[in-house]
């Protein structure tokens, strides 16, 4: 409250909307486009694929706590978990904890539980996310996509209707608006119930 006596317009006790600023107040000059500010995608930038060949990242994920994994959730031989570098938000990839390369040398089990982990991950990103429908697959072998081409891993990406734009065609860029360790957590929340 100012000394007139006259409110802020913020709610009193509304940190988060005082904090607000409005970004036409944004040093620079202003004009017609929006910024989508995505820092997070720096590390994969500056990383590069390399440091996914230092070691696995799905025999590595399962040693850390479902935070820190992106895990959301562990089955008997196989476990769903975040991309972490996602197409969509909520990109889950399901994988089996042995260490194997493609499909033909999951046992039968591992394959059974491969498929109710995507059937469970769909109906959880349909609750939480309202997605309009999913893109499902492997890629197996560096020749066909697989950026970790070692260890068999099935993608599920929820799509929306209105998800598809000039951003990942034209600008090799994709847009999430969501951080990954509240889209893990919403997913892990809703997994069982």
């Amino acid at each position: 409250m100012n000394d007139d006596g006259a409110g802020s317009g913020a709610p009193e006790g509304d940190a988060a909307d005082s904090a607000l600023v409005d970004a036409a107040t944004f040093a620079g000059v202003p004009d017609e486009f929006q910024r989508l500010w995505t820092p997070h995608r720096m590390a994969y930038i500056q990383a590069g694929p390399e440091v996914l060949r230092k070691e696995c990242p799905f025999c590595e994920a399962p040693r850390k706590s479902d935070e820190d994994g992106l895990i959301v959730f562990r089955g008997r031989t196989a476990y769903a978990l975040l991309n972490l570098f996602p197409y969509n938000s909520g990109h889950l990839l399901v994988c089996p904890y042995r260490h194997i390369a493609t499909y033909d040398q999951a046992t039968d089990e591992e394959v059974a539980e491969i498929g109710a982990l995507t059937q469970q991950g769909m109906r959880v990103l349909r609750q939480v996310s309202r997605c309009d429908g999913f893109n499902i697959g492997m890629n197996q072998g560096h020749v066909a996509g697989a950026g970790v081409d070692e260890h068999l891993h099935q993608h599920i990406v929820p799509r929306w209707a209105s998800d598809a734009n000039f951003f990942p065609i034209i600008a090799k860029t994709k847009a999430l608006p969501q951080l990954l360790g509240d889209v893990r957590r919403a997913i892990a929340d809703a997994w069982n119930v």
